[in-house]
């Protein structure tokens, strides 16, 4: 099963970061660290349902979302449509990109870089994503751990199965994910990096202001207490994920990873 036909067929990508999801906290509020004001213009490269899309153009942004999913272009249409919103959605590549140069202020990719397991298809999505930002704009790109399934396998038992252990043997060798037998609970073909190869990646791009941060990070396999989900329990979580975000003795330890960097 490809990429395309997982999100179309046997993944809801809508539905991941609803409800309580640290994730979605702290990619909001890491992206939030970056963005100018609005109305600036936002490049959403593999934006996927829309979620980011919606957030962006609710706060007065360009956005312009492109992904490889028809499915999911459709679905952030109607997503923008429903919230009274308007930002271009288009089907596209992340390594070619339809935009022309210097065109944004922001470029958010934040679902290509892990589906693209081959480092010259990972650095071709980043030159696109730098050739069409302005001098100085802001790059934010997301990615899986290299250890995210071995910690993901335990949490919740997909480890006794020998087939997961041997993708999770894979994983921890080379990165490079595979699902062969399309096993509805497990992640499609993905690439799962360390945090140094995401700077260098970054840098090797043409890229400045590297930063790779942890999104999040401890709590990434917790079962988050309750009481520190809401109110004065939500702000004691997220004020100790950003203290420890940096810290390179746990940033593998996060099951996402965000880069934050500038075109010179």
């Amino acid at each position: 099963m490809s990429i395309r036909e997982w999100y179309e067929e046997a993944y809801d990508e809508d539905a991941r970061l609803e409800g309580f999801s640290v994730e979605w906290l702290r990619q909001a509020e890491l992206i939030g660290r970056v963005l100018p004001p609005s109305p600036a213009v936002v490049a959403d490269i593999a934006g996927g349902t829309g979620r980011y899309a919606v957030w962006l153009a609710g706060l007065g942004y360009d956005v312009r979302l492109l992904d490889l999913v028809p499915g999911h272009v459709e679905h952030a249409r109607a997503r923008l449509a429903e919230a009274g919103l308007r930002a271009e959605c288009v089907v596209g590549d992340a390594r070619a990109l339809p935009w022309p140069d210097g065109t944004f202020d922001v470029a958010m990719v934040m679902g290509a870089l892990y589906h693209l397991q081959d480092r010259a298809d990972r650095l071709a999505a980043l030159g696109e994503a730098r050739r069409v930002l302005k001098p100085g704009g802001a790059l934010v790109t997301a990615h899986i751990s290299r250890w995210a399934s071995l910690y993901d396998g335990y949490a919740r038992g997909m480890v006794t199965d020998p087939e997961f252990r041997a993708g999770v043997d894979a994983d921890l060798a080379t990165g490079r994910h595979e699902n062969p037998s399309n096993h509805p609970h497990w992640f499609t073909t993905a690439y799962f990096a360390p945090p140094e190869e995401i700077r260098d990646e970054l840098v090797a791009a043409g890229f400045t202001e590297v930063r790779v941060l942890a999104v999040e990070g401890f709590a990434s396999f917790l079962d988050v207490p309750e009481p520190m989900r809401t109110g004065d329990g939500l702000d004691v979580l997220l004020a100790h994920l950003r203290a420890t975000e940096a810290e390179p003795a746990l940033l593998g330890a996060s099951a996402h990873l965000v880069g934050l960097a500038r075109r010179a």
